[in-house]
């Protein structure tokens, strides 16, 4: 534990982001798995509005920090080669 009062202030404020954090990449999680059951179910109408919604958790966790930009780029792709292999069939 800390002496110095700035490095208390430090381990408040870490452990209260890191909640933060946490919450966020979890809402994002919740996101992208309601996208990959509206894909599993074939429901394309449904897919459309979940994969708005996932591309905008994944646009706002890169822009956070919670994930690399180039990783969002990659997961957003996915996103995009599921919602159209249910075009396709």
């Amino acid at each position: 534990m800390p002496n110095i009062k700035s490095a208390k202030k430090r381990v408040l404020v870490n452990a209260t982001k890191a909640m933060q954090n946490k919450a966020a990449k979890s809402a994002m999680k919740t996101t992208l798995k309601k996208f990959d059951a509206a894909v599993a179910e074939g429901n394309r109408s449904e897919a459309d509005s979940a994969y708005k919604v996932a591309v905008k958790a994944v646009d706002k966790a890169a822009a956070k920090g919670l994930m690399h930009k180039n990783k969002a780029a990659r997961k957003k792709s996915q996103l995009t080669v599921k919602l159209n292999a249910i075009q396709a069939n």
